[in-house]
């Protein structure tokens, strides 16, 4: 006997990575399960709120971050699975079945990182608190409840909406801001959006990442994480679980089965540890500003001798004073610079490796061959596909 045919409303900014995640996932369940539903998307959805009153289909699956579309269904009698962030005061939830993502987890995952680089100090950079942002707060309210609960001082700066009409009022709050802070400090942003925005003012203060201030985001968000010079590490949401957690919820309520009241919450993947949170605690300030040179030049083919006439004293005294920091030498180091970033290239993206290999100084692709034998025991080609097995076994 055949399933009926349903119809499904979706109703999500398709603009925000969070949102595609939430429905990409959405889509390997429908495929997994192999229904065969039909699918109403409305990418301008926020235009056209009023109608949802009027939806007469089956089934929906909406974003009840967004306080409109939570108002127009919380009394819905169609079928509805709620996705959202996690609240610490249960009562905030909605009473619809729920699927959210752990924004104290999120919080959590971030901080650990940042802690286990040994930093001693840390800051959150949110948003303002409104209606429409009640998961940065539940971001900002975990932070600084685990920062007191281990005796540190939290240091918060909300600032302001992004928008072209208060940006250069925005950055220059965030500048004051940032000149203040203690140093070396932890960042965690609520969004990779905001990391950004510490990245470049970092950079246009002369403030050394990491190494003055680590920064890590929250999204992965693949599309813009080569906007800045500076690598991001950022924590990543289980959307994609969330989304296939939550088509899988309403399919058991069309089927028959009751899930009213139900709550899902889903920990974040992890964390993609990259350049910007790639802190160690040194003293030398010698060996500080060759370590940010050598990090922001390695892929571009400098040698030793650049590093040292950079730093501008003899290369056998930065030389003693480099080991004695990082327990490595110079050469070394440009090495594995160059080594750890075409391993991020060769995971994260679809670049071909003549590509990356330009990209990271080596000379050819063939050179790049041989280093990833000799330090992975494989092909880049190899490395590209192990580590992607790896990661989808990780998220089932």
């Amino acid at each position: 006997m055949f399933e009926k045919r349903y119809r499904l409303n979706l109703v999500f900014n398709a603009n925000k990575v969070y949102d595609r995640q939430v429905i990409e996932g959405i889509g390997e369940y429908l495929h997994a399960a192999q229904c065969d539903w039909d699918v109403y998307f409305e990418d301008d959805f926020r235009c056209r709120l009023d109608a949802l009153k009027y939806w007469e289909g089956d089934g929906i699956i909406a974003d009840f971050d967004n306080p409109e579309v939570e108002e127009i269904l919380k009394h819905t009698d169609i079928p509805t699975v709620a996705v959202g962030g996690s609240y610490h005061h249960k009562e905030d939830y909605p009473r619809l079945p729920y699927v959210a993502t752990d924004n104290a987890a999120l919080v959590h995952c971030a901080y650990q990182h940042l802690k286990r680089k040994g930093l001693p100090e840390f800051a959150f950079y949110g948003v303002p608190s409104t209606i429409y942002s009640r998961w940065a707060s539940e971001r900002e309210h975990a932070f600084v409840e685990q920062v007191r609960s281990d005796g540190f001082e939290p240091h918060v700066h909300q600032g302001f909406c992004t928008s072209a009409e208060v940006w250069e009022t925005a950055q220059r709050e965030l500048e004051n801001w940032l000149k203040n802070l203690p140093k070396p400090i932890g960042i965690i942003a609520v969004t990779d959006s905001r990391a950004r925005h510490l990245l470049q003012v970092c950079d246009h203060l002369n403030i050394l990442v990491p190494e003055e201030v680590a920064i890590v985001g929250i999204d992965n968000e693949s599309m813009a994480r080569n906007l800045n010079r500076t690598a991001l590490s950022s924590v990543e949401q289980g959307s994609k679980q969330m989304g296939y957690e939550a088509a899988k919820m309403l399919h058991r309520m069309l089927q028959g089965y009751p899930a009213e009241n139900s709550l899902m919450v889903v920990n974040p993947t992890g964390i993609a540890e990259r350049q910007s949170s790639d802190y160690r605690a040194l003293h030398d300030p010698y060996v500080i500003q060759a370590m940010h040179f050598i990090r922001h030049n390695a892929c571009r083919g400098v040698k030793v001798a650049q590093v040292v006439d950079y730093i501008g004293i003899s290369r056998t005294n930065l030389e003693t004073r480099f080991i004695d920091e990082i327990g490595c030498s110079m050469h070394e180091q440009l090495h594995m610079t160059k080594f750890y970033r075409a391993c991020e290239l060769i995971t994260s993206t679809n670049l071909p490796f003549d590509e990356i290999a330009r990209t990271c100084g080596y000379p050819s692709v063939q050179y790049m061959y041989t280093v990833s034998r000799k330090n992975l025991g494989m092909t880049p080609g190899e490395y590209r596909v192990s580590s992607r097995l790896n990661k989808e076994n990780n998220q089932h």
